[in-house]
């Protein structure tokens, strides 16, 4: 999910790969690495058919020794998606699955639910009407039960209504997904996990990857979250095995270099010829920027997905006619405006692929909106200070103006917490909870600015009143 933090100013907006890279991948490394803040990198870059570069620089943990290495596996997040569009298409191919039938002709649980009458072809191509705060809310967390989890996550979903009419707009949803990755699993009378290894990971020849599975696994690199400037290791807990169709396989940079080969070499094998061309092209008119899985850059003919979950990042984009594809894996997340990783992969990737590259601008305006909510806190804090060795003439002010001076910053603080904690949340299309999970030093800082801005409002009215009352009591 950096789709989560690129829809903001600071890049959860979808940006296709742009332009451009003059040295080597390893030159490039050597330059975007440090100031990325990630400890480790796996990159590989397949043509025609062949994997020509592959490689990784850093550590698996900060503060380790043990070394990244080409076989280091990493969660890729969102690119699992197209993973899970080529299984659904291989059902559709099968006769087994209609692209434009109602999903609840599969899934008796969303019979006669609002979401009973969205299309699968509506569900590849987040034109159901979820929205990305639904897709975020209501996630299920912690479930590593391999057996059920997804039936149990798609069930206590069932009653969500879109926040759209299906097939009116374009929106990016995790719910959308998932849902698919339930109907996979009804059709094909397997788990996800199980259909998925079967059907794409072993026949691409994939050995080292695997679809989250309620296991820590021994050769997984460690996540990073930002922390202002810095980075820190989070704690190794098995992924959700509920969220593995939108988010949950774990592979290798050359694993994924492989697939991406199959997807580019216009046979049919996994899947027909024409159903990966199918997935490669805009899914509607409502759908001009994305088919099925897939980001699409008409201009260039570019096919690309990144890949945010917790702890990682990861981008893998392919040039089909020219039968050239990178992919660029980290075990990290960027921070915003300090330590982000966007250029770091997309600069990796565009050197690999031979493509102009301008990098992503100046970042000031998000260092300074990060700085500010680092700092107003501590301004919150002094001038509590401040109206305590000041009380007198605080306790002194009376009248309309006076009364007005006293009560107004409550009205501005409080409105500015509900900026902070809900419009802000919102506009990343994220509950503060979910956005925590990756941009913990934000949201502390967010709420941090919100509690301490209306603490000083009251505090500054428990001083006016509470000695004024004193006072009156002593005369």
């Amino acid at each position: 999910m950096r789709q989560l933090l690129a829809i903001l100013a600071l890049g959860l907006a979808f940006v296709a790969p742009g332009s451009g890279s003059d040295g080597s991948i390893e030159d490039v490394i050597d330059h975007e690495l440090p100031a990325s803040g990630v400890p480790g990198l796996a990159y590989a870059v397949v043509a025609d058919g062949e994997i020509t570069s592959e490689g990784a620089r850093g550590v698996v943990s900060i503060g380790g020794d043990t070394e990244v290495t080409p076989s280091t596996q990493f969660v890729i997040g969102s690119i699992s998606k197209s993973f899970t569009a080529l299984a659904v298409m291989q059902l559709v191919e099968a006769g087994e699955v209609d692209l434009d039938g109602e999903i609840a002709r599969y899934l008796d649980v969303l019979s006669g639910k609002p979401a009973g009458p969205v299309t699968i072809r509506q569900l590849l191509s987040h034109t159901s009407g979820y929205s990305t705060l639904q897709g975020n809310s209501g996630a299920a967390a912690g479930d590593t039960g391999a057996t059920g989890a997804l039936e149990r996550a798609v069930d206590a979903r069932a009653d969500v209504t879109p926040a759209y009419a299906p097939g009116a707009r374009w929106e990016y949803s995790n719910l959308n997904y998932q849902t698919l990755g339930r109907l996979i699993e009804v059709v094909s009378g397997q788990s996800f996990q199980a259909y998925l290894t079967a059907t794409v990971l072993e026949p691409v020849g994939m050995a080292n990857t695997v679809v989250a599975d309620g296991q820590v696994h021994g050769s997984m690199a460690t996540g990073h979250a930002p922390w202002f400037t810095t980075s820190r290791a989070l704690a190794e807990t098995p992924p959700d095995v509920a969220t593995a169709p939108q988010g949950g396989i774990i592979s290798t940079a050359g694993d994924l270099a492989r697939y991406l080969a199959m997807m580019m070499n216009g046979e049919d094998d996994v899947l027909s010829a024409a159903g990966k061309a199918q997935m490669m092209r805009p899914a509607s008119a409502v759908s001009p920027g994305y088919g099925f899985g897939w980001y699409l850059d008409r201009a260039s003919g570019g096919v690309w997905h990144t890949g945010l979950t917790p702890g990682f990042e990861s981008l893998a984009w392919m040039l089909p006619a020219q039968q050239r594809g990178a992919v660029v894996l980290v075990n990290g997340v960027g921070g915003i405006g300090f330590g982000e990783t966007t250029q770091l992969r997309t600069a990796v990737a565009a050197s690999g692929l031979g493509v102009d590259y301008a990098g992503e601008g100046s970042r000031l305006p998000q260092k300074a909106l990060v700085v500010g909510l680092v700092l107003l806190p501590i301004v919150y804090l002094l001038a509590m200070i401040w109206a305590w060795r000041h009380r007198a003439a605080i306790r002194a002010k009376s009248g309309v103006a006076g009364r007005f001076s006293l009560w107004f910053p409550l009205l501005t603080t409080s409105a500015a917490a509900a900026i902070l904690l809900v419009l802000v949340p919102r506009l990343f299309g994220s509950p503060l909870p979910h956005l925590s999970l990756f941009v913990p030093d934000f949201v502390l800082a967010l709420v941090a600015t919100a509690v301490m801005g209306v603490l000083w409002a009251v505090f500054r009215l428990m001083v006016a009143y509470t000695g004024r009352s004193m006072v009156e009591r002593q005369t």
